[in-house]
């Protein structure tokens, strides 16, 4: 596991590394409700976009532009764990069923993944976990801002088949609005059951 105090994700770590390096992380452990949605970027070197940084550090503009400039420049794919499947084998292991789906739908098959955090998702191939990843890595910081833009997207889709809980703007994360659309609507399919807060409203009916 690597962790340093560097300013800005670069390549050190994938120019530390032989052959291909694919970026892999996921986001959206946390909400009430919705999917898990992981990534695996790899990097074109002589045609990376500028600017790309962990996603949680830009704005929706900027992350929607690097969105479109990775998918253009870059071999990507994403994958994701559904509710059903966070409720039947825990968050943690169906971030890492997500992650293994992403790298194994590549189109190109990599000699080392860079993992975002410190659980390995045992992928078959290298792989070195690294603590904040996406502050460090360009290549995990793209595939963060390529699944949080693919994860905000689908949320706000899902907002429109499950009106009331403001999924567009909370992307299922427990806010103010999401649990009084909780309290007035009830639990959708899309909610995560096996989280505390969903669970005592599903045994509290």
């Amino acid at each position: 596991m690597v962790s340093n105090g560097k300013a800005g994700p670069d390549l050190s770590l994938e120019e530390a590394e032989r052959g291909i390096v694919v970026g892999v992380d996921e986001v959206g452990r946390g909400p009430f409700a919705g999917p898990v949605v992981a990534a695996a970027v790899i990097l074109d070197r002589d045609n990376i976009p500028a600017g790309i940084n962990d996603s949680k550090k830009l704005s929706k503009a900027k992350r929607e532009f690097l969105f479109d400039q990775i998918m253009t420049t870059a071999t990507v794919s994403i994958a994701e764990a559904s509710p059903a499947e966070i409720d039947e084998i825990n968050i943690l292991q169906a971030s890492l069923l997500a992650m293994r789906r992403a790298v194994s739908s590549l189109d190109q098959v990599p000699d080392v993944a860079l993992v975002d955090g410190n659980k390995d998702p045992d992928l078959g191939i290298k792989t070195r976990t690294i603590i904040k990843g996406d502050a460090l890595s360009l290549s995990i910081a793209a595939a963060s801002i390529v699944a949080k833009v693919t994860r905000d997207r689908k949320m706000c889709a899902l907002a429109d088949q499950f009106p009331g809980y403001g999924w567009e703007r909370n992307s299922g994360y427990g806010t103010a609005e999401h649990r009084k659309g909780l309290s007035l609507y009830g639990v959708t399919p899309l909610h995560r059951r096996s989280f505390t807060p969903i669970r005592k409203i599903v045994e509290g009916s």
